[in-house]
């Protein structure tokens, strides 16, 4: 029988359980792509992670379908929901009517992000009456409504961070705002992570961060991922991939085994969870989950 989650905030979450497994996937633009996500949340399911988060595009048509989409998820697969919310392209009065939507659907859990700017813009450009910074809708959500809220941290830096120092203010006011955990940009080199979580710290911030991980399957989509948001490659693993980039099998065999030594040492070193970026698709992530969840490395956390 599958547990209930009912009302589950995540902030009570983390104090009770450790370590937390979550899933990333976008909402489908089709029928087709509905049906393939649910089947791979579906399979993803049986391995009962704590929460599946929905990212959020701009425009009208994606928002609703967000809350379409996790709506149908706690309603049909029984896994609770983290609904992403940016603030692109809206006014506070927008931002206000979707959450307002949000919550007489029963949504809890929110992730705020400032979101990116429209595709081929460079810059950000705050929608006149509209929020600028993670921080502020981070705020509006936590002052207005009895949700709890997470944001988005970088341990190699915001891509527009003057320095990590400026980035780390920002990360401690997400806190100061009302974020009740952080997750990750994808990284692939642990340092980044412990080295980030450590300065967090001792700037004063006290809320979980969990690791974003990504599962590498395609070369050129992880490359052109990453330099986009400004995350790197270690040599030695772009050495391997570059070698094996005309077997996509291999490729994704390495990404695969990559991902898992990661989450082990992550998981090994006290880390609250890992929340995986699956791109809509489950073996990857499913391979990874279910080797950590039968070798069990936070039994060694220190």
């Amino acid at each position: 029988m599958p547990h209930h989650v009912g009302d589950m905030r995540l902030d009570t979450v983390f104090e009770q359980r450790r370590p937390v497994f979550s899933f990333e996937f976008f909402p489908p633009h089709d029928d087709a792509a509905t049906r393939a996500l649910f089947d791979s949340i579906a399979q993803l399911r049986e391995l009962e992670p704590t929460f599946v988060s929905v990212t959020y595009g701009a425009g009208g048509s994606t928002r609703t379908r967000t809350i379409e989409l996790v709506t149908r998820i706690r309603r049909e697969l029984d896994i609770e929901p983290v609904a992403h919310f940016t603030c692109v392209g809206a006014t506070v009065e927008q931002l206000r009517v979707h959450l307002d939507a949000m919550r007489d659907v029963g949504i809890e859990n929110i992730l705020a992000l400032r979101g990116d700017p429209p595709r081929g813009e460079d810059q950000f450009a705050a929608t006149p009456g509209g929020l600028s910074h993670g921080c502020e809708l981070i705020k509006l959500i936590h002052d207005g409504y009895d949700a709890c809220v997470g944001g988005a941290c970088y341990p190699e830096k915001h891509l527009e961070s003057r320095d990590v120092d400026d980035d780390l203010r920002y990360t401690r006011m997400k806190e100061e705002c009302g974020a009740s955990f952080l997750i990750t940009q994808l990284f692939f080199d642990n340092a980044a992570y412990f080295d980030f979580v450590a300065r967090a710290r001792s700037s004063g911030v006290t809320v979980p961060v969990i690791p974003g991980i990504m599962p590498i399957t395609n070369v050129a989509q992880i490359t052109r991922f990453t330099s986009r948001i400004g995350a790197t490659i270690p040599p030695a693993l772009m050495d391997a991939l570059s070698s094996r980039q005309d077997d996509p099998d291999a490729v994704l065999q390495l990404g695969v085994a990559w991902s898992t030594l990661q989450c082990s040492e992550l998981l090994a070193a006290g880390a609250p969870g890992v929340h995986f970026y699956t791109l809509n698709r489950s073996p990857a992530t499913r391979a990874i989950l279910s080797a950590l969840l039968a070798a069990r490395p936070w039994d060694r956390a220190r």
